[in-house]
């Protein structure tokens, strides 16, 4: 079962508490499709099974605290826990996604942790790595509830007035931003690993080049 239909069958109540576990989870730093849940439960929102102002808080609440403790996370595991995980994960954490990344916060500092919000693959690097990095807390915490808020509550209300604007096409309006939902998650993914792929190579070059020159010294 697919995540969408999955968060469809369970309880209206329930919605609520899902969406934001699941974009709480992925904050973290644990892989999950959370842009796909937050569309799927704001066309639910459309359909008037659950209220829109209700998703957007969860998920808002759950970018802002997933974010939260996976900042404490890397805060206390420092670098170390991202080269163990990427042994364990590397084709989420391996040292090339990690170098894009690094390279993302060294260039835009804590707004990386915010623009990082719209990226699928840097979200879950945002937290974890902004504490590794020791980004002193004050300027994570701003970047990181206007980032929750513009990016879950904004796709919460833009889904939402959309779909209501095209209420009688609903049921393929569905599909169609489920589709688009997907199509941005993969376009990211793709860029940021051509990033990663990039990132790499320079790092095996520049070693080689380090390797060749010690015997000469």
């Amino acid at each position: 079962m697919h995540i969408d239909a999955w968060i469809e069958s369970v309880p209206p109540t329930a919605v609520y508490a899902l969406i934001g576990l699941i974009i709480g989870l992925e904050s973290l730093g644990i892989p999950l499709p959370g842009e796909i849940a937050l569309v799927t439960a704001s066309l639910m929102a459309v359909k008037g099974v659950v209220s829109p102002w209700g998703v957007a808080a969860c998920a808002i609440a759950g970018a802002i605290i997933g974010d939260s403790i996976g900042y404490s996370i890397g805060r206390k595991g420092g670098k170390p826990l991202f080269e163990k995980l990427g042994r364990k994960f590397p084709k989420h954490f391996g040292p090339s996604h990690l170098a894009t990344a690094e390279r993302s916060f060294q260039k835009w500092g804590m707004w990386a942790v915010f623009f990082g919000r719209f990226i699928a693959l840097l979200r879950i690097f945002a937290g974890p790595l902004a504490g590794a990095l020791k980004m002193p807390y004050w300027k994570f915490l701003i970047a990181n509830v206007l980032g929750g808020v513009v990016w879950a509550g904004g796709t919460t209300l833009l889904v939402y007035k959309v779909g209501k604007s095209i209420e009688p096409w609903l049921a393929r309006f569905s599909y169609v931003g489920l589709g688009a939902a997907v199509v941005v998650g993969l376009t990211s993914a793709w860029v940021m690993k051509r990033r990663a792929a990039k990132a790499h190579a320079k790092m095996e070059a520049e070693e080689a080049a380090a390797g060749q020159a010690a015997p000469a010294e």
